[in-house]
């Protein structure tokens, strides 16, 4: 009686699974991100003073960096666990912020602690969000 319900189905397993597309948000999100970020980056180094070719260079590594981190985090987030997903969030926030601070030629110490400082509450939210929304 129960036998339908064990019946493999034709195509196996793949069969049933869409192929996965990125959409126009999964492409402009990271992009509009990581242009902000270069731009700020690059503001940053300015300090008041003339624009110059190291400053754009940094801008645009510093802002396809942040595309390619938030892209690639993107494509993998819903593969991961939730405290796993909140961590990597976190992490890439501290991680910017950070980088963001040293800019401004202050100590290592000082960039690495207002990147956590940033960066937990970030993962704290991160991980509320993903508890309440289970699936």
């Amino acid at each position: 009686m129960a036998t339908h319900a064990a019946m493999p189905s034709r195509g196996g397993p793949r069969a049933r699974t869409p192929a996965r597309r990125h959409t126009a948000l999964a492409w402009a999100l990271p992009l509009v991100l990581g242009v902000i970020y270069g731009f700020y980056a690059a503001f940053i180094r300015r300090d008041g003073g003339p624009s110059t070719g190291g400053q754009v260079a940094l801008g645009l590594v510093a802002g396809a960096a942040m595309a390619a981190l938030c892209f690639a985090l993107g494509r993998v987030h819903h593969s991961l666990p939730r405290e796993m997903r909140a961590a990597a969030y976190g992490a890439l926030t501290a991680c910017a912020i950070g980088f963001l601070v040293s800019l401004t030629d202050t100590t290592v110490l000082r960039s690495s602690v207002l990147g956590l400082i940033v960066g937990i509450p970030v993962a704290v939210a991160c991980f509320y969000l993903f508890y309440t929304h289970e699936e």
